[in-house]
């Protein structure tokens, strides 16, 4: 219920004179009616010239127990400016076309844009008696309240009845439309029209009014193949929309005018360049070509729906298991490399057990020849662990035991390391055929050896430039255009070439790239691809200037649009999903110097430990013979230094 505790200190006195007569008039009633019928809550901000009894009445039917959605009552004295106490869905503006100075408040409120939606206008006029269709009064003639707007013009007829009409036009100084709301008189009090459909539907024709449209073409010769396909790979964000964009003027039955610019547009020394300046100029109504969803953007234009779903990202072969790991220690987990060590200990053990236990038993045999032979496995822990070895290794032994334990010992040693190295074998050749999965993060593709390259558009020039996250901008700054070499941005079929060779990350729209993918990459090749998030955007989406009174149309069409499967057939026309792998058993991985770096490395320091080895021995040959030399010297009696 209207409490006049709302009511603002604007307002002309409402308080009764005693005595006075009741002054009979039918606008409030009809207003009260009128307000009822819109069904919705209400703040009421009148610009009226009526007498302070005319006021109280108009106040009591706001009051009445019929009108429960009305929260506020505000009365304007002229050259006011309303003070909006509720949300502005709720406010209804009241206005009296009769009071003088009513255009100059009309001036003000349309420069306050109080004429668009969601305000709504209730305009009493009773100074005409013209009933004509085309009949609007002068008072608002020159205004333009356009086709979002919600503005009831009730015309008084003379008799105490009114005829209502919402009023719009189509355009900036375009010709009147009228749509008959209903009459209103005392007896019958409101017989409203009834309507099929909100505002925007049934205004949804535009009747072939001009609308400004602006793309994006950053090749000048992308103008002559918006439709046929050629070089889609370049401008495909805007040859992607560029039907349905027109399929959307089709359906507002509205005619267009193409504007072309270089750059989806960013502030420079203050100002926006590109699309977003047409639009921050309201020099167009809607941008062609869907355009990042930044913050900087949000508050001077109006996003509508995201009709392209891609990213540009970093997208590359994930590299060899070997770039990242030691494949040689990666074939058994760690619980079963010590499995595997306790083994070849417990042998060692075991065979050195039956070496000495068969070296005793040989020494009591009379034949000394059997002791002799140098094919017997001597009883020495140095013989037995190169023995194992060996055996670990697949490569036989020369020496054997004789006995039927120390047989039974062999064949269980050169069974178990055969099976442990069959396995071991199997598991190196497996991970020569895998890729590296540590690469997750943008941290993780800095610090590795993978070269950088970034597709040469006009919107990654300028995100890898502007970039203050510390990851991206060491990014751009070491990978990308690192101080004294070329920035490293390059076209589209060159980075997915080098893409391909591998150990090179590309940054690039995907849904295009993934072209190029399918056309140079082998279908092997396919597997493994990673891709890593570099901007911080969400998909692209459709602007439009802000205020726009076609808003609403334009979000209507775009969604039918989507319904209907029109933009989703552009989408898979000229945009490509990720391939997918089907072709990885069947290929031929070659073995590169860095898969055997680890084994290289091993033969390497073997063969300086064994060169060392062998000067040592001579060395000790060498002092062994002089200490000889010095012994017998000294036994024969003869002077060391003579002999």
């Amino acid at each position: 219920m209207l409490q006049s505790s709302l009511i603002s200190s604007h307002h002309d006195s409402v308080l009764p004179c005693v005595g006075c007569h009741a002054e009979e008039s039918s606008k409030p009633a009809m207003v009260a009616d009128v307000i009822r019928a819109m069904q919705r809550p209400s703040a009421v901000i009148a610009m009226l010239c009526w007498s302070s009894n005319l006021k109280l009445q108009l106040y009591s039917a706001l009051e009445g127990e019929n009108v429960t959605q009305i929260t506020m009552m505000q009365f304007l004295k002229a050259g006011t400016v309303p003070e909006r106490h509720a949300q502005d869905q709720h406010i209804v503006f009241l206005a009296d076309l009769d009071c003088p100075d009513i255009i100059s408040y009309f001036q003000t409120s349309s420069l306050n844009k109080h004429f668009r939606s969601p305000f709504r206008w209730i305009l009493i006029d009773s100074g005409n008696n013209d009933t004509s269709q085309s009949y609007i009064p002068n008072a608002v003639g020159n205004f333009d309240i356009l086709v979002d707007s919600e503005v009831i013009l009730a015309h008084h007829l003379g008799d105490g009845s009114y005829r209502l009409h919402l009023i719009y036009r189509i355009g900036n100084n375009t010709d009147w439309k009228k749509e008959f709301y209903g009459t209103w008189d005392e007896r019958r009090r409101l017989q409203k029209q009834v309507m099929e459909g909100e505002i925007i539907l049934r205004r949804i024709d535009l009747e072939s009014y001009e609308l400004p449209i602006c793309y994006v073409l950053t090749d000048n010769d992308s103008i002559n193949h918006l439709y046929d396909n050629v070089n889609d790979h370049i401008d495909t964000i805007t040859k992607v929309n560029f039907p349905t964009t027109n399929h959307l003027l089709d359906f507002l039955n509205a005619s267009r005018k193409y504007v072309f610019a270089n750059t989806w547009g960013y502030r420079v020394n203050g100002t926006w360049n590109g699309m977003t300046g047409y639009l921050v100029r309201e020099e167009v109504e809607i941008g062609g070509s869907p355009m990042f969803f930044t913050s900087e953007r949000i508050s001077i234009v109006d996003y509508i729906s995201s009709p392209t779903p891609t990213r540009s990202k970093f997208v590359f072969r994930q590299p060899k298991l070997s770039y990242e790991n030691n494949l040689f220690l990666l074939s058994f987990r760690a619980s079963v490399w010590y499995s595997s060590i306790a083994l070849l200990l417990l042998l060692v053990i075991v065979l050195f057990i039956v070496t000495i236990w068969e070296w005793k038993k040989t020494r009591g045999h009379e034949d000394k020849k059997l002791e002799a032979d140098s094919g017997i496995l001597r009883a020495s822990v140095v013989d037995v662990v190169l023995l194992i070895f060996g055996a670990a290794c697949q490569q036989g032994s020369t020496v054997e035991l004789k006995g039927s334990l120390g047989r039974i010992v062999m064949l269980i040693l050169f069974l178990a390391l055969m099976f442990l190295y069959t396995s071991y074998s199997a598991n190196i050749v497996a991970l020569l055929q895998s890729s590296s999965s540590q690469i997750k993060t943008l941290e993780d593709l800095l610090h590795s050896r993978i070269k950088f390259g970034v597709h040469d558009t006009v919107f990654n020039k300028y995100y890898f430039s502007t970039a203050t996250e510390p990851v991206r901008k060491a990014i751009y700054e070491t990978k990308v255009a690192s101080s004294g070499s070329k920035p490293r941005f390059m076209p589209m079929d060159e980075g997915v070439k080098k893409m391909q060779k591998g150990l090179f990350a590309f940054h690039m729209e995907t849904g295009v790239g993934y072209k190029f993918v399918g056309k140079y990459f082998q279908e092997s090749e396919k597997c493994g691809l990673k891709e890593i998030q570099y901007l911080q955007v969400i998909d692209p989406w459709l602007a439009v200037r802000k205020n726009t009174p076609y808003k609403e149309m334009f979000k209507l069409g775009t969604k039918r649009i989507q319904e209907h499967g029109l933009q989703s057939r552009e989408n898979r026309l000229l945009y490509e999903k990720r391939p997918k792998c089907s072709g990885q058993g069947g290929s031929f991985v070659s073995v590169s110097m860095v898969d055997c770096y680890p084994a290289l490395l091993v033969l390497f320091y073997g063969a300086v430990f064994s060169v060392g080895l062998l000067f040592i021995e001579i060395l000790t040959k060498r002092r062994n013979d002089i200490l000889r030399k010095i012994s017998r010297a000294k036994t024969l009696g003869v002077d060391v230094e003579d002999y």
